[in-house]
């Protein structure tokens, strides 16, 4: 058999449950709304992108083993259009709003869904002021009465700005113009930064910018890039920081001691990631002491961190989902790469991933060591 037969035999002891969609394009958001719903936009420059949300289909929560079969039967709640490419999309929790951003970087848009509507319709932008045509802005938000908008494409620009007022909260008001790879909103008064140099950084609104940091200029070589993650309270035991480097390496960081690994680990990846925009790292909400990366190729790469120590060290994952190698072998010229993906928020080992070649993967992967 080829490889993708042999995949197709091997999925069937596998997974728990594998379903496989195809979008009008490909997307680089993969954002819940409740345990059903997810937004998905697509991406590609100079033509308008659809921004739909998306139910996840009933069959996902049937407990027996299902094997490996496609399905089409999302069911599409709203949907509009976005006149440029979206690359980052946040919920608003608690409100029918969405915050978009892509390029052009200029501003930030903001949408509406309505329940008596199946229309996502743009409602106001917010002006981000960034100069440079080849750069996005990084996005979060912060959930609270009013909600605030957490935005910056470099240090120097990051700005927390009323939603409703669009009037500036809170501002870094710093020189360093290092570019942004990720934020990340922690509570209502925190937020994590990285910078593609590694630079990682806890910052608490309450106080002028004196971030919680690592003082390694570049953790990296190379011109490798990096981004991270933060598992927040409630996920797992304890808190941790993962950061990810375009070559594979993984770092675990206390928050407490930024300079100071965990542990740092060499993932088996195949090349260093032809993308490194695509670059994604994940804390598992729903079980301890698991994270997943993509990124580097066609495949989600699952692993359990519990005994990492120490530094320089090989692992190997837990689970890789390799489907979207073998998703249309017909379809592109090329092997697609993963765009993006996400933990199903209550179900322990359930994951979404998109690929380049506009393939949406759901899968659920059956825990073999369980049944030694």
């Amino acid at each position: 058999m080829d490889p993708a037969e042999d995949w197709l035999v091997e999925s069937l002891r596998l997974y728990q449950d594998f379903h496989a969609f195809d979008l009008s394009g490909a997307t680089r958001v993969l954002e819940w709304i409740g345990d059903k719903g997810v937004f998905v936009a697509g991406y590609e420059s100079l033509k308008k992108n659809e921004i739909l949300h998306l139910i996840l289909p009933l069959r996902l929560s049937v407990k027996e083993n299902q094997g490996l079969f496609p399905e089409r039967d999302f069911k599409l709640r709203h949907g509009g259009f976005s006149d440029g490419p979206v690359f980052d999309l946040k919920h608003v929790p608690d409100t029918r709003l969405l915050v978009t951003s892509g390029l052009p970087g200029c501003y930030l848009q903001v949408w509406q869904f309505a329940e008596d509507s199946d229309v996502i319709k743009a409602v106001s932008t917010i002006a981000v002021h960034e100069k440079e045509g080849n750069l996005w802005t990084r996005v979060d938000v912060f959930s609270s009465m009013v909600p605030g908008v957490l935005h910056g494409a470099r240090l120097s620009d990051l700005k927390i700005v009323d939603l409703e007022s669009q009037k500036v909260m809170y501002s870094s008001d710093i020189s360093d113009s290092e570019e942004l790879s990720s934020l990340q909103v922690l509570d209502a008064n925190t937020f994590a930064f990285c910078c593609t140099s590694g630079h990682l950084g806890l910052v608490d609104t309450r106080q002028k910018w004196a971030p919680l940091e690592n003082i390694s200029p570049n953790p990296g070589s190379g011109g490798e890039r990096w981004c991270a993650k933060v598992r927040g309270m409630g996920q797992g035991s304890g808190s941790y920081i993962a950061s990810l480097g375009s070559e594979g390496q993984l770092r675990l960081l206390d928050p407490r001691d930024l300079c100071h690994p965990v542990s740092s680990v060499q993932c088996p990846v195949s090349t260093p990631s032809p993308n490194p925009e695509l670059l994604r790292v994940t804390w598992a909400p729903a079980l301890d002491n698991c994270l997943a990366i993509s990124g580097f190729d066609g495949t989600v790469q699952v692993y359990d961190v519990t005994s990492w120590d120490g530094t320089g060290i090989q692992v190997e994952p837990l689970f890789t989902h390799r489907g979207h190698l073998f998703h249309d072998e017909n379809k592109m010229d090329t092997a697609p790469q993963v765009t993006t993906h996400t933990w199903h928020p209550c179900k322990p080992r359930t994951l979404l991933s998109a690929a380049s070649d506009a393939s949406l993967h759901v899968w659920d992967w059956v825990d073999l060591c369980a049944s030694c």
